[in-house]
C-alpha cells in the first residue's frame, strides 16, 4: 500500500508514466495500472495464498509427534513422510515438524514457577564429577550461601560427612535437606515416593532435619544447585586440576588432586569464603550478610556428632610402636605402646584414632601390603644413618676404663673398629697408665691416639711420655698464626757517609 501511495503521488509530481516509473524505480505498465485503478476507486487485489508443499502430511507429523510427547525428530521424520508422498525438501521438513512441536508444547507442555524460599527452610545438595573428581555442592537457599567440597567418591558415607562439615560451617540445620535421587541415600522407590536409607534416616533424625527428594530425572526442580555444581566445577575445579596437572593431562592432575585432598578442600574453603562476600546477582544481597540474618531460624547444632561411615577397627600397639591393616605396618607415638586404638581408612589416608576420645593420634597415607610407613616425630627423631651401637661396660677394668667419659668410647669405638683384638687384655694396662698420669692427661691421650688411629696400649704410653711436646696438625686450608721476632729499627740517617777532616 505505502509502495502505490509513492506511485500516485510522484505520477501527480510530473505527469506522465514514465516520469513515475523513474522516480519510484519500477515500469511505466505498473504505474498505469496503479493510477487507474486508483482513480476507479478499485482495491488492491489480493492473492490468493499458495499451499505449501508439505500440507499432505501434516496430519501424520502431528500424530507423530503428539505419539512421542514433542520428542521425535525430523531425521526420523522424514522416510515416513517420503513414503507417503512428500517431495520437498529436508529444510522445509523440517519447518513443518518444528512447527507441530511447538504447538503440542503449547497445550501440553510443562509450566514453571520461580520458587519462593523463606529463611532457614530449604538446603540444596547435588553432586557433580570432572576428571574423576568428585564435587558436593551445597545452597542454603534463602541467603544463597554457597558450599563447595571435593571428594575421591559418591559413598553414602562420603555424602553424610559433607553435609555434617556443611552444617557446621553454616553454624546450624535447615528445615529440609532437598537432594535428586542419589543412589547413595536412596533406599527404594514405592509409588514414586522415595524410602531413605536407614543411615540416612538416623543421621536426618540426629540433625533433626527432614529428608526430601525430587523427581526422578528432573534437573529444574534444583537448578539452584545445578547452577552451583556448573559454577564449581568450571570457575574452581578444573583450574585446581589443570594447575596440578602441569604439562600432562587432565587425568595426571586429577590424580594429584585426589591424593591430596586436604590441600584441595582448603582452596576450595577459601574459594567459598569469596564468593559468599561479593555480591549476588539473583537476589541483589551478599550471601555472608543474608546468613547472619538466617542462622538465628536454623536448628542448634547437636552437642556430639554422630560417627558416619563404618566403625574403626581396632589395633594393639607393637613393641614397635606400630599398628599393622592390610599386611603393612603405620607408626604411632611411643607413649601409644601396649595400649588399643582405632584405625580408619579414609579413602586414601589412615586414621590412627583414640578409641574414647575420637582423637587422632596419627596421619598416615595408605600404603601397599609389606610396606611401612614410619614419621620420624613418633620416634623422637630422625632415624640416624648407621646402627648405633650403644658402649656398655661389664667387667671392673672395662668400668674403670668407661669412667673417662666419651674420650674412651670413641677409643673402644675405633679400636674395635680396626680389628684390635687385644684391646680387652690391654683395658687393665691402660686403667694403670690413667692411675700414673692423671685423667686429664690420659683422656687428653685418648683424643690424640683416636684422632690418629692409634689403638695399642703401647701407643698411648708414647703419647704420654711425649708430653706437650708433640705437635698438633692442623687441617688444610686454616691459616696459620706464628709470632714473628721483633727487633728496633735504625734511622737513615745512621747510615749516612761520614764526613771527613780536610787537614791544612
Amino acid at each position: 500500500m505505502r509502495e502505490e501511495l509513492d506511485i500516485i503521488t510522484a505520477y501527480q509530481k510530473v505527469g506522465t508514466y514514465r516520469g513515475a516509473a523513474d522516480i519510484c524505480g519500477t515500469t511505466h505498465k505498473t504505474v498505469k495500472r496503479v493510477v487507474e485503478r486508483h482513480a476507479a476507486g478499485q482495491d488492491r487485489p489480493v492473492r490468493a495464498p499458495r499451499p505449501a508443499n508439505y500440507e499432505d502430511v501434516r496430519t501424520l507429523v502431528a500424530q507423530d509427534v503428539k505419539d512421542t510427547r514433542g520428542r521425535i525428530s525430523a531425521k526420523r521424520l522424514l522416510p515416513r513422510a517420503r513414503a507417503a508422498g512428500y517431495t520437498g525438501s529436508a529444510r522445509n521438513f523440517r519447518r513443518l515438524v518444528a512447527q507441530e512441536k511447538k504447538a503440542w508444547r503449547a497445550q501440553h507442555g510443562r509450566t514453571h514457577r520461580p520458587a519462593s524460599w523463606s529463611p532457614g527452610e530449604h538446603l540444596v545438595i547435588d553432586w557433580g564429577v570432572i576428571a574423576g573428581v568428585h564435587v558436593f555442592a551445597a545452597v542454603l537457599a534463602w541467603s544463597r550461601f554457597r558450599f563447595v567440597r571435593f571428594a575421591a567418591d559418591e559413598k553414602a558415607a562420603t555424602t553424610i560427612a559433607m553435609l555434617a562439615e556443611c552444617f557446621e560451617v553454616l553454624g546450624g540445620t535447615p528445615k529440609v535437606v532437598l537432594a535428586d535421587r542419589m543412589g547413595c541415600l536412596k533406599g527404594g522407590v514405592v509409588a514414586n515416593r522415595v524410602v531413605p536409607t536407614p543411615d540416612y534416616v538416623r543421621f536426618a533424625t540426629h540433625y533433626r532435619f527432614r529428608p526430601d527428594f525430587c523427581e526422578a530425572a528432573d534437573p529444574e526442580s534444583k537448578g539452584i544447585v545445578e547452577a552451583l555444581v556448573r559454577y564449581g566445577k568450571d570457575d574452581l575445579a578444573r583450574p585446581l586440576i589443570l594447575e596440578h596437572a602441569g604439562s600432562g593431562d587432565l587425568a595426571a592432575g586429577a590424580a594429584r588432586v585426589l591424593a591430596d585432598l586436604g590441600g584441595a578442600n582448603q582452596r576450595a574453603a577459601d574459594w567459598c569464603a569469596e564468593v559468599n562476600a561479593a555480591l549476588h546477582s539473583e537476589i541483589a544481597a551478599v550471601p555472608d550478610q543474608r546468613l547472619a540474618k538466617e542462622v538465628d531460624l536454623l536448628t542448634e547444632l547437636p552437642s556430639l556428632r554422630p560417627l558416619i561411615g563404618p566403625a574403626p577397627v581396632r589395633r594393639k600397639v607393637d613393641k614397635l610402636s606400630t599398628i599393622r591393616l592390610g599386611s603393612a605396618r603405620y607408626s604411632v607415638p611411643t607413649a601409644l605402646i601396649g595400649t588399643q586404638v582405632g584405625v580408619l581408612v579414609d579413602g586414601a589416608r589412615v586414621l590412627i584414632l583414640d578409641v574414647g576420645t575420637g582423637e587422632v593420634h596419627a596421619e598416615h597415607p595408605l600404603v601397599g601390603p609389606g610396606e611401612a610407613s614410619v614419621l620420624d616425630e613418633h620416634y623422637g627423631g630422625a632415624r640416624p644413618p648407621v646402627p648405633v651401637r650403644a658402649i656398655r661396660p661389664r667387667s671392673a677394668a672395662e668400668k674403670d676404663f668407661c669412667s673417662l667419659g666419651p674420650a674412651a668410647e670413641a677409643f673402644i669405638a675405633g679400636a674395635a673398629g680396626a680389628g684390635h683384638t687385644r684391646l680387652g687384655p690391654e683395658l687393665a694396662e691402660l686403667n694403670t697408665l690413667t692411675a700414673a698420669h692423671g685423667q686429664a692427661a690420659m683422656v687428653a691421650a685418648l683424643e690424640r691416639a683416636t684422632a690418629f688411629g692409634r689403638w695399642k696400649a703401647s701407643d698411648v704410653r708414647s703419647i704420654l711420655a711425649a708430653g706437650t711436646g708433640v705437635p698438633t696438625p692442623r687441617p688444610a686450608g686454616d691459616a696459620l698464626v706464628i709470632d714473628l721476632p721483633t727487633s728496633t729499627g735504625r734511622s737513615l740517617a745512621e747510615y749516612a757517609p761520614a764526613t771527613k777532616a780536610v787537614s791544612s
